[in-house]
This record gives C-alpha cells, sequence and structure tokens, in this order.
C-alpha cells in the first residue's frame, strides 16, 4: 500500500520538497486540518458497473469489459482508439493525448473498468478520455470525490493526502453542545424519517469526503444537506468569535479622550457652513462625537450613498480632535479625491484654524521636493492641525507631533497592510489613534454582520435637499449617433457632459486608444459650438497614465465650467463634484461592477438641473448580453438607492469581489453563502460572545482550526 503524502515534511527533514508538496503548499494545505477542510468540487460513482445495453446517451457511466482491439490511428490527429467489450455491447476509448504505458494497461485480452460519458453515433458507443484501470478488486461503498487542484498535483495523490489529513486532524468538536442544539439546519433524519442527533464535525467532514451512494447530489452540490450545514455554521462561527475578539481587544487599548466644549471648533464650523446639516448626518455625527470622548479607540465605519455629505461629517469629527490639541489625518485612494476632500475642507477649516497658527497640510506622491518638505516640517511641527493626502500620508518619513484621529476615505480600496501603518503613525505614549472609515459604497446588512462584526457603523440614509434625480437609460451601441447629438445638445445650453471609458486591467494601451478615440470624436462632433463667452468648447481627456499636474490642469478647466464635455477613464469614479454637469455616458457600461456604475453616475445629479446616466452597452458575436451584465444594467435602470444596488452586487458577485482590498487580510467565507445562509450567521453572532465568556479555550481552538493566523488582520 502506498504511503500518505504528508502536507508538510518534518522541520527536521532536509530533503527538497517534491513538486506534489509544493503544489498542496500553493493551495495552501500545510496543517492536517486544512486537508481535512479541502472539501471535493464534485464526485463520481465508481459504486457500481453499468452494462453497455442498460446505458443512456450522455450519461457518467462507469463499464468494464476486455480489450479487444488497441491501436493508434495516423488520421488527421495522431490518437488511440480502444475497443471494450462488455458482453453486451462495444465502447470505442478515444485519447488524443496519451503515453506508451497507456497502450501497455490498455493492452488486447486486459480487463479493464472505464469510466466517463457515454456519446453514441453511427460506430457505436464511444468514451472521449476516460479515466481507466485494471479491473478487479472491490467496487468502493462512497461516491469517489473530485478536489479542486492545481498543476503538479494529481487526484490519486490529492485524494491519499486528503485521507491522511483527515486521520490526522484534530476533528473534535469545539463548539459547545447547547450552541449545537440551539442551531437551525444541523439535525438529521434517522433510518425510519425521525429527526436525530446533529452532525459531528468529525461526521460531516468523513461524510463529505466519501458521501453515500444513495445520497442526493442535489443536496451536495447546492450545500443544503445537514453536513454542509455543519460545516458553514462552524466557518461562521470562528469568524464572528474572531471579530468579536478583535473588538474586545481594542476595547483594552488607550486612546485621547476628545471631548466637545461649548463655543468650540465644531459648533464655529456649524455656524460659517452655507447649509444645515440633514438629520441623518446630525445623528452620525453624535455618535462620532460619543466615540472620540471614550478614551478607548473609535473603530467606526461611516457609510453613505453618493452625495451624502459624508466629507462634512469628517470635518467635524476632525475638528472636535483639533480643538482638543491634537492632529488628524484624512487619506483617499486618488489623487482626484485627495484633492476634492483637500479644497472642501481648507474652504471650510482655514480661516477658523489661521487665528490659532494652525492649517490644512496637503500630502501627495506627486508634490515638488520643496513643497514635501515644507508640509512634513508642519505636521512633525503640530502646525498642520489637520493632513489630508494619498497612501503618501502613512510613508515612513512623515512624522506626526500627536495624531488623534485617523479618516479612511473608501476604505475598501486600501489594503490591511495600508491601514495599519496609518494606525502605527501615533507618537503619544501608549496610545491608538481613533479610527473613522468611509465608505460610499453601502453595506448590506448580512455583509456587515459578517465582515465588519468588529466595527460599530454609522449610515447616513437620507441625501441633502436640492439634489435632482437621476433618469438612468440603458441604450445599445448601435444608437451611438443619437447619444452624440444629445450630447451636443446639452453642450449648447450650457451644461456639461462626462463620457467615460472602461478601464481594461489586461491592456493599458487598448484602455488608452478607446479613451483616446472618443476624445477625438466627441471633439469633432462639438465643433462650431461655443460657450457663453464665446470661446470654442472644449472637449478634454483623463486618464490614468498622465502627469498628474496634467491631470490637475484638465480637472480645472473642467470644474470652473471652461470646459464642455470630459472624456475619462474610471479615475473620476469618486470625488468630483461638478453641478454644472447634467449629463454621464458610459461607453461599454456591461463591463464595470454595479457598485461602480453607481459611483459613476453619482457624478451627475449635483445640481439642479435634470441629469440623466446612459448605459452604452455593446452585445457579444451572438448579440446577446451576459446574464450578470443584463442583471446589472438592470438594476442600475430600477433604483437609485445606493443600498439595494449594494444588496443586488453582492447577489451578483459574491463577497470576495464585493469587499476589493479587504480581501487582503480577511479571511473570506469558503463555504457559507451569504445570501442563503442568514439564519447560521445570525446563531453564529448570538453564540459567538456566549462562547468567549464561558468558553475561552474552545473558542481559541476553534478560532485557531478555522482561521490560523488569518485572524490577526481583523486587528486592522
Amino acid at each position: 500500500m502506498s504511503a500518505v503524502p504528508s502536507a508538510s515534511p518534518p522541520a527536521s527533514a532536509s530533503k527538497p520538497l517534491s513538486a506534489p508538496q509544493k503544489a498542496l503548499r500553493k493551495l495552501g494545505l500545510v496543517r492536517a486540518i486544512d486537508l481535512a477542510l479541502h472539501l471535493p468540487l464534485r464526485y463520481e460513482d465508481e459504486t457500481r458497473i453499468v452494462r453497455l445495453r442498460d446505458a443512456r446517451e450522455g450519461e457518467e457511466v462507469q463499464i468494464e469489459g476486455i480489450v479487444t482491439s488497441c491501436e493508434v490511428s495516423l488520421g488527421a490527429r495522431r490518437q488511440l482508439l480502444v475497443v471494450l467489450d462488455d458482453g453486451s455491447g462495444r465502447c470505442t476509448l478515444r485519447f488524443f493525448s496519451f503515453y506508451p504505458s497507456h497502450q501497455k494497461t490498455l493492452a488486447v485480452g486486459e480487463q479493464i473498468r472505464a469510466r466517463g460519458e457515454l456519446r453514441g453515433g453511427f460506430l457505436g458507443w464511444t468514451m472521449m478520455h476516460p479515466t481507466f484501470r485494471v479491473a478487479g478488486g472491490e467496487l468502493p461503498d462512497a461516491l469517489t470525490p473530485v478536489y479542486p487542484t492545481s498543476a503538479g498535483l494529481p487526484q490519486a495523490y490529492l485524494r491519499r493526502a486528503v485521507l491522511g489529513g483527515l486521520d490526522r486532524a484534530d476533528l473534535d468538536d469545539t463548539v459547545p453542545p447547547e450552541a449545537v442544539a440551539d442551531c437551525p439546519g444541523l439535525r438529521r433524519r434517522g433510518p425510519g424519517g425521525a429527526m436525530e442527533a446533529s452532525w459531528t464535525l468529525r461526521e460531516a467532514l468523513h461524510f463529505l469526503h466519501h458521501p453515500r451512494p444513495d445520497t442526493s447530489l442535489v443536496a451536495l452540490e447546492d450545500r443544503s444537506h445537514p453536513a454542509w450545514q455543519r460545516l458553514k455554521a462552524e466557518e461562521l462561527l470562528a469568524q464572528q468569535l474572531s471579530q468579536q475578539r478583535a473588538k474586545q481587544e481594542r476595547d483594552l487599548l488607550r486612546a485621547p479622550a476628545l471631548r466637545c466644549h461649548p463655543g468650540g471648533l465644531d459648533q464655529q464650523l456649524l455656524a460659517a457652513l452655507p447649509f444645515g446639516l440633514t438629520g441623518a448626518q446630525a445623528r452620525v455625527v453624535g455618535e462620532i462625537v460619543a466615540d472620540l470622548a471614550r478614551p478607548v479607540p473609535m473603530h467606526r465605519l461611516l457609510q453613505g450613498d453618493v452625495g451624502s455629505g459624508k466629507t462634512v461629517v469628517a470635518a467635524l469629527a476632525a475638528t472636535v480632535a483639533i480643538d482638543a490639541g491634537w492632529q488628524c489625518a484624512l487619506m483617499a485612494p486618488t489623487e482626484i479625491l485627495a484633492e476634492q476632500h483637500f479644497s472642501k475642507l481648507v474652504g471650510w477649516l482655514e480661516s477658523l484654524l489661521a487665528p490659532l497658527g494652525k492649517c490644512v497640510a496637503w500630502l501627495t506622491g506627486s508634490q515638488k521636493k520643496k513643497e514635501r518638505g515644507a508640509m512634513l516640517a508642519r505636521i512633525a511641527s503640530g502646525e498642520a492641525a489637520l493632513v489630508v493626502g494619498t497612501h503618501a500620508v502613512i510613508q515612513q518619513q512623515v512624522q506626526f507631533q500627536q495624531l488623534a484621529l485617523a479618516v479612511i476615505d473608501e476604505q475598501h480600496r486600501f489594503g490591511v497592510a495600508q491601514r495599519l501603518a496609518l494606525r502605527e503613525k501615533m507618537q503619544g505614549a501608549g496610545f491608538e489613534p481613533h479610527l473613522l472609515m468611509m465608505s460610499a459604497t453601502p453595506i448590506p446588512r448580512t455583509l456587515a454582520m459578517s465582515y465588519y462584526a468588529d466595527l460599530d457603523v454609522s449610515t447616513i440614509d437620507e441625501l441633502p435637499p436640492g439634489r435632482s434625480p437621476i433618469v438612468t437609460k440603458t441604450v445599445s451601441d448601435s444608437r451611438r449617433d443619437e447619444v452624440i447629438g444629445r450630447i451636443r445638445a446639452q453642450v449648447a445650453q450650457g451644461r456639461q457632459v462626462y463620457w467615460v471609458c472602461p478601464l481594461i486591467e489586461e491592456s493599458e494601451a487598448l484602455d488608452l486608444r478607446n479613451a483616446t478615440e472618443a476624445h477625438l470624436e466627441l471633439g469633432a462632433a462639438m465643433e462650431g459650438l461655443r460657450n457663453a463667452d464665446g470661446t470654442p468648447v472644449l472637449v478634454g481627456l483623463l486618464h490614468s497614465r498622465m502627469p498628474p499636474a496634467e491631470k490637475k490642469a484638465v480637472m480645472a478647466l473642467f470644474s470652473a465650467g471652461a470646459m464642455g464635455v470630459l472624456v475619462s477613464t474610471t479615475v473620476i469614479e469618486v470625488g468630483v463634484d461638478v453641478p454644472n454637469a447634467s449629463l454621464m455616458v458610459i461607453e461599454h457600461a456591461e463591463r464595470f461592477g454595479l457598485s461602480q456604475l453607481h459611483q459613476l453616475r453619482g457624478r451627475v445629479g449635483r445640481g439642479a438641473a435634470a441629469s440623466a446616466c446612459l448605459l452604452l452597452y455593446s452585445t457579444n458575436e451572438s448579440g446577446r448580453l451576459s446574464e450578470t451584465a443584463r442583471d446589472r444594467l438592470r438594476a442600475m435602470a430600477e433604483t437609485q438607492d445606493g443600498f439595494e444596488i449594494a444588496r443586488r452586487d453582492l447577489e451578483i458577485r459574491g463577497p470576495g469581489e464585493f469587499l476589493g482590498a479587504r480581501q487582503s487580510g480577511a479571511a473570506m467565507l469558503r463555504f457559507a453563502d451569504l445570501t442563503t445562509d442568514s439564519h447560521l450567521l445570525e446563531w453564529a453572532r448570538a453564540w459567538a460572545p456566549v462562547m468567549l465568556a464561558h468558553w475561552p479555550r474552545q473558542a481559541q481552538r476553534h478560532v485557531d482550526r478555522w482561521l490560523g493566523g488569518k485572524s490577526d488582520y481583523l486587528k486592522a
């Protein structure tokens, strides 16, 4: 019997890893428990032999017979043809890829078992590239698992490795019996139909690796089987335990208590603003102010739809920190967004900070050395009370005098390491900064419960008055000329227009060509149009490869109203605020994600003029849109509610893609599905604090089993 391969060789072993061992590591299969939790993609039924006379075309079957012919055909394509006779009929096994060992095993006279899809035809039954082996021995009594694998890792090797992992792994239950009894969906039906005790983890895993032949394949594939439910419940519980423990640990840390006082900077800012706060803004400001007054670090997510007014909330939080004698940093993912924040914050705060000898500093990677040096000096001295910038804010040479509040905008675009780096800028003895993360992509409830369980969430669910509704229409690319005519009409009325081209990750050159061609096309179409002052209407171009100074100049012209049409890639997705822009055309809208389409649409409708967003789509060669693209475009046309958009986006894409950069750390769910397993999530949320309080050792073992070292990232 062949030895069971080990997932990881002993530390003392000096011999190099074999190719399959390297492949196991690449798949993350290092510990015995990793192997035990590496579940099959699908199953093959090798528990029975089917006679050819009883078989049906298109069935996946296992046949057994004697090889009556084995020859290499040298026709249009070299192939190995083997004829198998099972006494009730004949079947030709066809191989386009084969080795001498195949011919040896499949020699005339050998008794062979072959498994594959049966195809009929004039020449009788055939199987293309079936699996095969010499007949003999008892048939297995369970379905044969087919595992997710990679190059250099054969199924046979992986099956032995998983079997070894199952034998070696500690599969003793870590979930208290009381919690298991309280969990819906875990009980199983006995032979007589009566409900029996719940599945243990050991039973569930052994069953899922080797299910009985009479098991419903549908229940296995859609993961509704109680054995699957057990795994999903355990996985969600591990996630909740790790996040709630991270929150408990953070509550033991210390942060400066930042308290408001009558007539303070926050009150002065409110009095100076040319608008009043909405009820939702006032509510979330109250939640943030209460957090800042506590001596433990705030860890709050501020979410609100596009244009709901998150920047002014961040400004008010900053004034509380500054008034208490501390510094605040605001970090945004793009220079355009950071600059939008900077100009707004300078406008609001400059006159309030000047009498205190303080200022708002600007930090970005494209700054000239002299300007950057001056900003760094102001930050280090404490003169810069508020620092706004891109990831340049977290570079090593940036030294804050005393940072108390870090605000991260579009937080899903920053990786865990970047968020940790900002927290480490705190210079105060034994202090952590308060952390406010902002997102214009609303988080669906199940996602917030699951991936943001360690965060307090504030929601601005009300738009400021005066925002005009946006009409959204899907338009085929075949009507492009009509769309360009509409743009010309809008520009002639003194309005401004965005034309957005998709970013094509595989080819920056292709991406640039798309934008450049659209720029030339629209430039030609706007010829002869003049602005109110008699100057020709400008058509601008903005893309990621332009020098920062050039980008800035283009945006300045568009913001000032001197440019009628801006052709851009997705660099304008967030932060651009031009009230006079009333029309957005998104080219190849079928290539964009739903939340991205919603973000882009939010660039119009910011003034009093009626606004529209046209989703220009192209079909594939068959004249159709993919189902996913159709769902996205339909959702955009049907609703402007960011929360509903986010819910549909989660359904279409799943949490992994929805969360973007949060993946660089947070353990993604492998088994549970937030759209179908909300009942298990509710259970895990309820039992995690109970386990941490009453069964702390079991809770630790449970997290170690499921997450290993990944839970450390949740502290970010």
